[in-house]
């Protein structure tokens, strides 16, 4: 479907402006609304190179349905954690470095800015059952476990994932996540941190800070930036 391969095209714009490329490496998925598995980007291409040309529809299991170029090895974890959650129309995972360098220390994720607060109830969950690459069906079956209903999970060894009920929620938390990893691993090499928002404070900010309204507005920024969108 051409409007599911320009969301998922602007989508990776999007990411790749706001500093998540790695490469050709990581990628992010939206439902197919048929039913047919999801749509993501073909791999050996970088966040900023994918054009809706670039974007393959893959079945469940690995087959690629629609349009032309190969498929991630890691299809598992956007099929695997659909299958496992309904609420979910998109995910994406991706290899940022400070989740990746946060992912090993053996430190809950505090609320040092609004940018955790999607990711804690009351920490984010971590994958530990392996840090190699997420090839088949069980280890994706197993990732989408440990996320269970949270927005996301960090992966030790190898990065992140994170889910949304749209493209918009699941490109800005993990925009979102890069950056709490971030501000917590800057406090803890000045010696912190010190003080945080508490389980309270954290759950009044999931309305009031992260409304569907505000994920939107950050992402039409990103693909403002990008170039790309209806806005553009």
């Amino acid at each position: 479907m051409e409007a599911s391969r320009l969301d998922v095209a602007d989508a990776h714009q999007a990411l790749a402006v706001a500093g998540q490329t790695d490469m050709v490496w990581g990628h992010a998925s939206l439902r197919d609304p048929q039913g047919r598995g999801v749509w993501m980007k073909a791999a050996g291409w970088g966040f900023e190179e994918i054009t809706a040309e670039r974007v393959i529809l893959v079945s469940p299991g690995g087959d690629v349905v629609e349009g032309d170029g190969r498929r991630h090895i890691e299809y598992p974890i956007h099929t695997q954690l659909m299958a496992a959650r309904p609420d979910v129309a998109a995910v994406v995972h991706g290899h940022a470095p400070a989740t990746a360098v946060f992912a090993s220390l053996d430190v809950p994720l505090r609320a040092l800015s609004h940018d955790a607060v999607p990711f804690l109830d009351p920490d984010i969950p971590r994958f530990t059952e392996s840090g190699d690459l997420i090839r088949d069906d069980r280890l994706g079956a197993a990732l989408a476990a440990a996320v269970g209903s949270a927005a996301g999970a960090l992966i030790p060894g190898h990065g992140f994932v994170v889910a949304g009920p749209s493209l918009a929620v699941a490109v800005m938390r993990a925009v979102l996540l890069e950056r709490a990893c971030g501000n917590h691993l800057a406090a803890l090499s000045a010696g912190g941190p010190a003080r945080w928002s508490d389980e309270s404070e954290v759950a009044s900010k999931r309305e009031s800070v992260w409304s569907p309204g505000q994920y939107q507005a950050g992402y039409d920024y990103l693909l403002r930036r990008a170039g790309v969108g209806k806005d553009s």
